[in-house]
């Protein structure tokens, strides 16, 4: 028997705004509102909304918080100070990624995780599997308490600060307050997944309406929509951003997708460094890469990639970009092609359509650095 699709607290609103819904990751989720090039000209343009409450969050907390945390994630937890987020992955013993993830140190021994929707139940299992039971770090799922909306566009800073109880203009990227916005309480986190300037707050379950309902009215002189998945996708394609499931999953490596910056093997031993140290003495044998279609084609994930019509590589994510006005693509390619300017093809549908390795991201990020 099927298992029944989750809802996130704004699925009601979703529907009442007239939105498509579709699965995603085992969660029925809004793909589109307006138009997916519509909605992806309004986050770039003046400020979107996104539902991302099916994410997944896990709270840590203990004295040995930090030593866990250090052994199960790739990046170096000690480096972050209380209010800062770090990007990191969860690994296996084989280097491969369990999931990609953001950590942020909500005091010296508290921790939050925030993790893929289709992850969930396996990022819970993984944690536990690999840290201690005990007093000295206890991990706590509050996914389901959680609720999450994505703010990103050029005015979302106004439109929080016109909400917020607190100077949110004074968070830098990568880093969060606690604070309230439209009366409620929110950790209110400078983060995103468009490229975007923006926030993402984090509110009790059930007070997400009420916060979705007042951003889109406070937001409506600043032409303020909901987003859908499909917008979301485009503008995280647009910055090279990977998508677990999509670009990154088990079957890869930090190093071949382009994550090697998150991967810290000074800090000491963790979960598939000895695997991540092997492939970087060794070299990847391949690379995601940035691609873009000479001819006018989509080329779509699982489509193969060839040099002189053999088979060289693998389409991962898709989509035309309606900020950058071409079709691009992410996509695995033997490292010897990895280079900007190599000329490719896509097969779309039987036929070869040419393609080359550009430079990323495709669009310049446009986040509030410092």
């Amino acid at each position: 028997m099927d298992t029944p699709l989750q809802r996130t607290p704004l699925y009601e609103a979703h529907v009442k705004a007239g939105a498509r819904m579709v699965p995603f990751g085992g969660w029925e989720m809004p793909v589109q509102y307006a138009g997916i090039i519509e909605e992806h000209r309004a986050v770039r343009n003046a400020v979107g909304l996104f539902d991302v409450s099916h994410m997944g969050e896990f709270e840590l907390t203990g004295p040995h918080a930090l030593d866990a945390l250090q052994r199960l994630t790739t990046n170096d937890v000690a480096a972050l100070a209380v209010g800062q987020v770090q990007y990191s992955l969860l690994c296996y013993p084989r280097g491969t990624i369990v999931d990609d993830l953001t950590v942020y140190r909500l005091a010296d021994d508290r921790f939050m995780l925030t993790v893929n929707a289709a992850n969930i139940d396996t990022d819970w299992a993984h944690v536990n599997q690999y840290t201690g039971q005990g007093q000295g770090a206890r991990w706590k799922n509050v996914s389901a308490d959680t609720g999450l909306i994505a703010v990103q566009g050029p005015r979302a800073e106004a439109l929080v600060c016109r909400l917020a109880a607190e100077d949110v203009a004074k968070i830098g990227y990568y880093r969060f307050a606690r604070g309230v916005v439209a009366g409620i309480d929110a950790l209110i986190s400078r983060t995103g997944y468009t490229g975007e300037d923006g926030f993402e707050l984090y509110a009790p379950a059930a007070a997400t309406a009420r916060l979705w309902a007042a951003l889109l009215e406070a937001g409506r002189d600043d032409g303020a929509q909901p987003i859908g998945l499909g917008a979301r996708d485009t503008l995280r394609l647009e910055m090279k951003y990977a998508l677990y499931g999509n670009d990154i999953d088990d079957t890869t490596n930090a190093l071949e997708a382009g994550l090697g910056w998150v991967v810290k093997p000074a800090k000491g031993e963790f979960i598939g460094r000895e695997a991540l140290e092997k492939v970087r003495r060794e070299g990847v044998r391949r690379r995601l890469v940035g691609v873009e279609m000479v001819d006018k084609a989509v080329a779509r994930h699982g489509y193969p990639v060839l040099k002189d019509g053999r088979r060289v590589g693998v389409v991962t994510s898709g989509s035309y970009g309606p900020s950058v006005d071409r079709y691009i693509a992410m996509a695995y390619v033997e490292t010897a092609l990895a280079a900007v300017g190599t000329a490719l093809a896509v097969e779309v549908r039987g036929q070869a359509k040419a393609a080359r390795v550009v430079r990323t991201p495709f669009h310049p990020p446009r986040v509030k650095k410092g």
